[in-house]
């Protein structure tokens, strides 16, 4: 029963669904949850999970791919570019600093200065998983320290690459024999001569490079015609898998392909599409991660040398600390800042446990040290979220920090004030005109060859169903101040207007309506700003019927604007009946009453006044009478 996959699936979420609701619910996130919830489950508790945790864990770490790959999408080049400085000073100084420091402290304890590098730069790495998705969960992306993190943890990714074409030039005993090892699939670049290699990897990367910008955008057009969100989904997944497999196969990090990718992509009109369809792949593989973690820590290698692994986790944490904290001060973050920046870095990464497992089959480490420092870097990690309270609760508290000081002082320019679902005819009338008025927009439409065509004419347009609330959220629905939900369909008109005044309280509803029933029901769902489409045409319309026929413009122009206003005061009054008999005698009412006060506007003495801006008819009447 234990080995069946049903089994093992129903106790991997049952363990999330209980353990991290409860870690939320005291305090301490999430990603601390899920730890709890693998150690639950594991060896050393109710031992529904063994040995194959381990194998799990593996295949959960294309959970930090798929993370990387939303990154990737969440930055922009020019947003790549202007992060450099940080990316390469505070990521360089980083790791050099802390591979320096421990990689010292080891050669102190009589460990030859090959192994000392190689455990000095796995030790500088930090978990990507765990420090993001803490950040997210309290709102900190945007901040000094959140872009700080990030810049660190990018260099960290990307210097994976050259750990592992350094580490085997180290290696101190035989390579150990390869059962299906991890990186086996790095043997099609390893036959290959040694000048060609380079070729190959950097091949690998332009090929990414070119895909991403040239082949897959005519791609996701045809299917984004299918008008099928499965296929579209499938389509974003085999995207992801096949970096991830090109990567592995020439020996590079599938994280840092998949980023590169993201960041391709990041301005194209999918780009919003593609992120909500990866991203409840990423957090459910990211909370296995988590739990598969949690369910591998060796718990009897611990109690067999508990002085030693415990102290090594404290000696670490505090040496990666002291780093990150000088490495803030120099960089100029604010003290709490630096502190946020600081204990959320200061463990071992996830890529540590491949970093570990590459060292001992290629003969690098002695597999004993590999084992330790294998819990060590899992109880690292487990210690993080508990330390990252520590200084939420404690720390940050006694230095007088404000969040909402930090907010001002920290987060990055707003999104634009205004989205706009639905690109027509409608929707871009009104872009143009806020374009025009130098108010920024974000744009959201369905239909795949109206998002090509208009963003060819430069509108900066997205491809995705507005009505999705994770896509919104993506959009910047929570920082924007309007949404204008000019979409054709009215059933999706409404389902958007449930997902606003749901999830987005804050944007003021600005919503077209195709026609007076629709309008009835948008009155009916709240809605105070509704414009219907054809009532300003039609009139504009009837005006120039009524001057062709030989009415005065200023007459008919007034006309135009006393039933505007008539029809959108009866309009309310009709909206609220139900009865057909009732509606039909109330319309014929209305219809009455609005003969009755447009003749007597027409007869109004004040209506004289306005000859004189009628330059149009007098001309027409001068040229007549000569």
């Amino acid at each position: 029963m234990k080995e069946s996959f049903f089994f093992q699936a129903m106790v991997y979420l049952a363990a999330a669904v209980v353990m991290v609701p409860i870690a939320k619910k005291v305090g301490l996130g999430s990603v601390l949850g899920y730890l709890l919830a693998g150690v639950l489950i594991g060896p050393a508790c109710l031992q529904f999970v063994g040995q194959e945790g381990t194998d799990i864990m593996h295949f959960a770490e294309f959970g930090v791919v798929m993370m990387l790959f939303v990154i990737g999408l969440e930055l922009e080049p020019s947003r790549l570019w202007r992060l450099r400085k940080a990316i390469l000073g505070m990521g360089g100084v980083q790791i050099a600093a802390t591979a320096l420091l421990t990689g010292g402290l080891a050669l102190l304890f009589n460990v030859v200065w090959q192994q000392a590098l190689v455990l000095g730069l796995i030790i500088a790495l930090s978990s990507t998983a765990i420090v993001l998705q803490s950040l997210n969960e309290k709102g900190l992306m945007q901040t000094a320290a959140g872009q700080g993190s990030f810049a660190v943890l990018l260099f960290q990714d990307i210097a994976v690459i050259p750990m592992l074409a350094l580490f085997p030039l180290l290696a101190t005993a035989t390579p150990a024999t390869q059962a299906g090892g991890d990186h086996g699939s790095a043997s099609l670049i390893d036959s290959l001569p040694v000048w060609l290699q380079p070729i190959v990897l950097l091949g690998s990367v332009a090929f990414i490079i070119v895909a991403g910008r040239y082949l897959t955008p005519p791609l996701f057009r045809v299917v984004a015609k299918t008008g099928m969100r499965e296929l579209f989904t499938a389509t974003a997944l085999l995207l992801v898998v096949g970096i991830a497999v090109l990567m592995t196969t020439v020996g590079l990090s599938p994280a840092l392909g998949t980023f590169l990718a993201g960041v391709v992509l990041a301005n194209s009109e999918y780009r919003h599409e593609l992120e909500s369809d990866i991203d409840p792949f990423k957090g459910l593989l990211l909370g296995l991660f988590f739990i598969a973690v949690g369910a591998s820590i060796d718990f009897q290698l611990i109690m067999a040398n508990p002085l030693l692994i415990i102290s090594l986790v404290l000696s670490i944490m505090l040496c990666k600390l002291l780093v990150l904290l000088a490495i803030g001060r120099s960089f100029n973050l604010s003290t709490e800042q630096n502190l946020i920046f600081s204990f959320g870095l200061c463990q071992i990464g996830e890529f540590a446990f491949v970093l570990f497992s590459f060292t001992a089959q290629e003969g690098i480490l002695p597999k004993s040290l590999t084992d330790i420092m294998t819990a060590v870097v899992a109880i690292s990690m487990a210690f993080t979220p508990l330390v990252m309270l520590l200084n939420d609760k404690l720390i940050l508290p006694r230095l007088g920090v404000k969040k909402e000081d930090d907010r001002e002082s920290d987060v990055a320019a707003e999104d634009n004030p205004v989205i706009i679902a639905g690109y027509g005819h409608f929707g871009n009338t009104i872009g143009r005109f806020l374009q025009a008025n130098n108010v920024g927009t974000t744009v959201l439409d369905v239909d795949s060859d109206n998002v090509t065509w208009l963003r060819r004419m430069g509108f900066k347009v997205y491809y995705g169903d507005a009505s999705r609330h994770d896509l919104l959220d993506i959009a910047g629905a929570a920082r924007a101040k309007i949404i204008v939900i000019a979409i054709n369909d009215p059933e999706k008109r409404l389902e958007l207007i449930e997902t606003v005044k749901k999830h987005f309280p804050n944007l003021h509803i600005l919503v077209r309506s195709t026609n007076r029933y629709d309008a009835y029901d948008l009155m009916n769902a709240g809605m105070l700003h509704i414009y219907r489409e054809t009532l300003d045409t039609s009139l504009r319309l009837g005006v120039d019927a009524l001057t062709l026929l030989g009415h005065r413009a200023h007459e008919a122009s007034r006309a135009a604007k006393t039933f505007f206003i008539h029809d959108e005061r009866t309009l309310k009054r009709l909206s609220a009946i139900r009865n057909e008999d009732e509606y039909l005698m109330a319309a014929r009412e209305s219809m009455d009453e609005l003969e009755r006060v447009i003749q007597a506007d027409r007869n109004a003495t004040s209506l004289h006044i306005e000859e004189g801006w009628d330059d149009a008819t007098l001309a027409l009447e001068a040229k007549g009478t000569n």
